[in-house]
């Protein structure tokens, strides 16, 4: 799933390929996909994106842009996999959306379980895009203590953490997949109360966003993710499906895995209590 380091490296590695190049094909989905969004009418994308150059990338939140000449782009969100082509290799059977360059080479826009891929002119009608564009990354040096205490005051004080840092998108692209590594070095059970948390765990809650995102980033990604090449990223995550039935890293106790909000957590229940 896109969050913050994938789309970070996705947009880095798309800049690489992409830009300059102009699109000369647009092939409409293959295997349509009931839990696929688009913008408007997709059979309409090739009247948009037909005869684009691609100018500039940018990876935030959960979503990559690709910025084309004459105020248009196109918009991924959270759940699309994209996946850049040689102009040697053949296309894929399967596909939502398939975009050609003038070099032959291409990109694949594929969603497993629910996604977005938005062609557009101006500015994208939605408001977790808008968010994403206006709120402050982790990544940024203007994402402080004190702006992390504005997101706890910002709530009541029952919420979980797992609740406040991972749903509604107060920090866009921080979602559950990063969470989990990040709350287990901190040391925070994902169902606490946020008004449970002392200054002091408040503290290093903070410190474990900025440097596991930051690891995260730098190493390209999770390994639980794939890049644009189908590479997995170098990022080895600590609680993930791959690894929660190893023992724990710190103490060697059992991992626990349970449904909680919608999606699975994961945690140590000695390193993390509740």
């Amino acid at each position: 799933m896109l969050e913050i380091p994938e789309s970070k490296n996705i947009s880095k590695q798309l800049a690489n390929v992409l830009i300059g190049k102009t699109i000369t094909e647009v092939v409409n989905a293959t295997s349509p996909h009931s839990f696929t969004w688009y913008y408007q009418d997709p059979l309409k994308y090739g009247e948009t994106l037909m005869g684009r150059e691609v100018e500039a990338t940018k990876g935030h939140g959960s979503f990559v842009d690709i910025y084309c000449d004459k105020n248009t782009a196109i918009t991924v969100g959270d759940g699309t996999n994209i996946k850049y082509y040689s102009p040697l290799e053949p296309q894929p059977k399967k596909h939502q959306l398939l975009i050609v360059f003038d070099d032959r080479s291409f990109i694949a826009f594929t969603v497993s379980m629910y996604g977005s891929i938005q062609a557009y002119k101006g500015v994208l009608d939605n408001p977790y895009h808008q968010g994403s564009l206006s709120k402050i990354s982790p990544l940024e040096d203007s994402f402080d203590e004190a702006y992390l205490d504005s997101i706890f005051k910002s709530v009541t004080k029952n919420l979980s953490i797992k609740a406040l840092l991972a749903t509604e998108q107060r920090i866009p692209g921080l979602g559950n997949g990063v969470l989990q590594d990040i709350l287990f070095n901190a040391g925070i059970h994902p169902k606490r109360k946020i008004s449970t948390i002392s200054d002091f765990e408040k503290g290093e809650l903070y410190h474990s966003i900025k440097t596991t995102l930051a690891d995260m980033t730098d190493k390209g990604g999770r390994d639980t993710e794939k890049d644009i090449y189908g590479k997995s990223g170098r990022y080895k995550s600590i609680l993930s499906k791959n690894t929660y039935k190893d023992p724990c890293l710190n103490c060697g106790d059992t991992i626990i895995k349970e449904a909680y909000l919608g999606g699975s957590i994961y945690y140590c229940p000695t390193c993390q209590r509740i």
